[in-house]
């Protein structure tokens, strides 16, 4: 073997061996858990789930829109990640989502809608965190305005707030 292969040949072993190892699991939350994501996902933080801090959600690209909801008579500025982007950092890979409120208020949403419209789970209202004793700390949003359908009644429902559990199923 000559010099230059006796010197690529550990060089090539160590680049092998990083493309070899996982990626960084899913950090572990540092702040209180405001969202507990479970089922069908392969990148968690506990045994069982992953567990977001609001500093996790906050790291992620973040989107405003300002929409008319069904709730409140003005526009209302939502903040917070696209909930595709949320579910990708779980790497969730099922059909559906039954998010649970604070309440126990449950509704099923079609993973398919993450993918068609950009909803976010929004913890800002207005510029300001989303107090719990409303509907916060987390609210999954759609942009209603955007497109005629989503005026339907199925999206109103499918919009929980006090959000606090999202499993994939």
């Amino acid at each position: 073997m000559n010099a230059f292969a006796r010197f690529m040949t550990p060089v090539f072993a160590a680049l092998a061996l990083a493309n070899a190892v996982p990626a960084a699991a899913l950090e572990a939350p540092a702040g209180k858990v405001i969202l507990t994501v479970s089922g069908k996902i392969a990148e968690k933080n506990t045994a069982t789930a992953a567990d977001f801090d609001l500093a996790m959600l906050e790291k992620l690209p973040q989107k405003t829109f300002t929409t008319n909801t069904p709730w409140d008579k003005n526009p209302i500025k939502f903040t917070g990640p696209l909930l595709r982007d949320v579910l990708a950092a779980t790497k969730a890979s099922g059909t559906q989502i039954k998010a649970v409120a604070v309440n126990d208020y449950a509704t099923t949403i079609p993973l398919a809608d993450t993918k068609q419209f950009d909803m976010v789970l929004a913890h800002k209202m207005n510029d300001q965190p989303i107090p719990s004793r409303t509907k916060g700390p987390l609210f999954i949003v759609y942009p209603f305005d955007s497109k005629p359908e989503l005026k339907a009644k199925m999206y109103e429902d499918r919009s929980p707030w006090q959000v606090r559990t999202l499993n994939i199923e």
